[in-house]
């Protein structure tokens, strides 16, 4: 379907890629990785036609029909989401206009026996027979459960696209891009802004309806569910996997293994003959010999050993100013547009130090409380910002804001001041972004390299609270590792908008759920949160939560049940969450006691008065007090549990 032969692509001195030549087949499921910046974005544009290679050739076959949904898209809010998706219809719509108006001709007409009629009815009949080929008008049906299974309300129809956020609306595009039903599919990050019901959704959609795909995206259970080819992009070069990615990454692991060992005995194989030749070179009894070794020398084809990407981001936020114990208290908050309640009544009290994170569904109100904290919208009931706190704010769209037309240096340049001005290469190296490199425009950039770039915006001014709107999309493996051990040593208060199991735990300490127009507190890591709700992610606990009846339907009349008659699967599965919240107390004990052994050793040692400035003892201590607290508030938790449980 689609053909790459010799691909090259320049941007500056040092190309893309170069030599890259593969074949996307008829029901491909392609994995295109790589690192940021390593050119999938790009490569995708290619194949879409949206960009042209500096040389190499590009071939579609005749008849094959692309779509192709990009990272960052110019959104329009000047439609509902019904008319909006309408849009995907448009050949389906204009072919109907075409067959009105043929059918209009035929009607006005009455020379029935001429040539011209005849040719009239031919068309008519072919028009009219592809129009039913493509659906007719069944299209509002097939719109409608495509829309559904993205997570739209069927109240959501008729509602203007403005009204939405940002990840519903590309929602929108994605449903308009999957029921134009394209030969091949290529989707750059498509989950960056999709619940996990929703990813599940498209995981089938692609399964069961799509024909070939190519795909970029960070997320590995998604590409492992969906595709069974993987494309490398490394060092400017293309290695085509054919099986999933797990599979490939041990593939890749042994190939290179190979190679290594082949090119070591190559090696030495040359180091031998080299010395041979040197040992009897000047000799003329050897000189046969020695010719014949040289031939062979000329003959050893060097063997190659694929490059190892080993550049990384380097990511420290920098020492910021005390602020008061309570960076956020909320009260009572509540914000509402019109009749629609976002969420209301909200208790919120963040102490200075806590990492937190906001957890929900899409639309549920965590982006929309960060701006009441931001200040940047009117809400009711009272919101206090406490003493001496300075906001660094990460916004899902922050990458999106930067101006396209500058430089890497020019955008960094235009926001520092002071001495900082002076380490603007000695940053920007830390963030990759290193020698030519902080040359080129910011149009030029990859998703994940943009947003590495409005990182370095939000470090340029110390802040002592963090709020970061799902800082992980677009940012690949390695980069989101750095991202958290940065966040878990910054000094200040954080809070986390994600979706990203992994990333939030060992990070948070307290998790704040949305949902049903509310915001309910947990105590605990990610991992606790999922816990409470014996979930395995944090979609399911989501779920399992909103299926609990309310405390106003919980004391509606229901059908007698008798309480002391339980059945014994019902008793045995109590009991092991019995067993299980027990175990889960002891493991505490045994923290806490080994935590506070810790502390009084190094009491201790304070009182000699060579460690008395010492201050990796000093720090030592102070994170140990901060853990102690965190485990005490989990035991108090987790005690209350074991006795709900042993009185039900």
């Amino acid at each position: 379907m689609i053909s790459v032969e010799n691909l090259l692509v320049e941007f500056s001195a040092k190309p893309l890629f170069h030599d890259v030549s593969f074949v996307v087949n008829d029901h491909d499921r392609i994995a295109l990785v790589g690192k940021n910046g390593a050119g999938k974005s790009t490569m995708l544009k290619i194949l879409c036609g949206k960009q042209k290679p500096t040389d190499g050739v590009v071939t579609v076959s005749n008849d094959t029909t692309i779509g192709y949904l990009p990272q960052v898209m110019r959104l329009t809010d000047d439609t509902t989401v019904r008319e909006e998706t309408r849009k995907a219809f448009a050949a389906n719509l204009d072919l109907k206009a075409r067959v009105d108006k043929l059918s209009e001709e035929l009607s006005a007409r009455t020379d029935y026996e001429s040539d011209s009629y005849m040719a009239l009815v031919e068309r008519f009949t072919a028009e009219h027979d592809r129009f039913i080929m493509m659906g007719g008008e069944n299209y509002e049906a097939e719109m409608e459960r495509t829309l559904t299974g993205l997570g739209f309300l069927r109240t959501d129809f008729d509602r203007p696209t403005s009204e939405f956020s940002g990840g519903w609306r590309m929602r929108i595009e994605l449903a308009k891009i999957l029921l134009s039903r394209p030969d091949v599919l290529l989707l750059d990050e498509p989950t960056n802004h999709l619940d996990i019901e929703s990813i599940q959704w498209l995981e089938q959609f692609l399964a069961q309806s799509a024909k070939a795909v190519v795909l970029v995206s960070h997320d590995r259970a998604f590409i492992n569910n969906v595709t069974t080819r993987t494309l490398e992009i490394s060092c400017g070069r293309v290695v085509d996997y054919r099986v999933k990615y797990d599979e490939y990454m041990r593939l890749r692991a042994e190939r290179r293994e190979q190679q290594l060992r082949a090119y070591e005995n190559q090696q030495k194989e040359i180091a031998d003959i080299k010395d041979f030749i040197e040992r009897f070179r000047y000799k003329p009894t050897k000189a046969v010999q020695v010719q014949s070794r040289i031939k062979q020398l000329e003959k050893i084809v060097p063997i190659e050993v694929d490059d190892v990407d080993t550049s990384a981001m380097h990511l420290k936020f920098p020492p910021c100013l005390r602020s008061g114990d309570y960076p956020v208290i909320c009260d009572g908050v509540g914000k509402s547009y019109g009749d629609h309640v976002v969420f209301a009544g909200v208790d919120m009290t963040i102490k200075r130090g806590e990492k937190v994170a906001f957890v929900g569904k899409n639309g549920e109100g965590k982006s929309t409380l960060v701006k009441c904290i931001m200040g940047e919208i009117p809400f009711t009931g009272n919101l206090k910002i406490g003493h001496n706190v300075q906001i660094g704010y990460f916004a899902q769209n922050q990458a999106q804001l930067l101006d396209e037309n500058l430089t890497i240096f020019e955008t960094i340049d235009n926001v520092a001041k002071g001495d900082i001005r002076l380490r603007i290469n000695n940053i920007l190296g830390a963030f990759m972004f290193g020698g030519e490199t902080s040359d080129k425009k910011v149009k030029v950039l990859s998703g994940g390299e943009r947003s590495r770039l409005a990182m370095i915006k939000l470090l340029l001014e110390p802040v002592n609270l963090l709020i970061l709107d799902e800082p992980t999309n677009h940012l690949d493996m390695p980069s989101k590792d750095v991202l958290k051990e940065a966040i878990r040593a910054f000094d200040g208060t954080a809070i986390v908008v994600s979706h990203d199991r992994e990333f939030l735990d060992g990070l948070v300490t307290k998790v704040y759920e949305f949902g049903g127009g509310k915001v309910r507190e947990h105590l605990g890591g990610i991992y606790d949160y999922l816990r409470a709700h014996n979930a395995d992610s944090i979609q399911a606990a989501l779920t399992s939560n909103q299926a609990q009846p309310s405390p106003s339907s919980a004391s509606e009349p229901s059908a007698p049940v008798s309480q002391g008659k339980q059945s014994y699967a019902e008793h045995k599965e109590q009991q092991k969450r019995l067993r299980k919240a027990q175990r889960e107390v002891e493991q505490c004990e045994s923290r806490i006691a080994r935590m506070e052994a810790r502390i009084k050793e190094l009491d201790g040692l304070f009182m000699q008065p060579e460690n008395a400035s010492d201050m990796t003892l000093v720090t030592e201590y102070t994170q140990l007090k901060q853990d102690l607290d965190r485990e005490n508030e989990l035991w108090m938790t987790l005690s209350e549990r074991v006795e709900e449980l042993s009185q039900a």
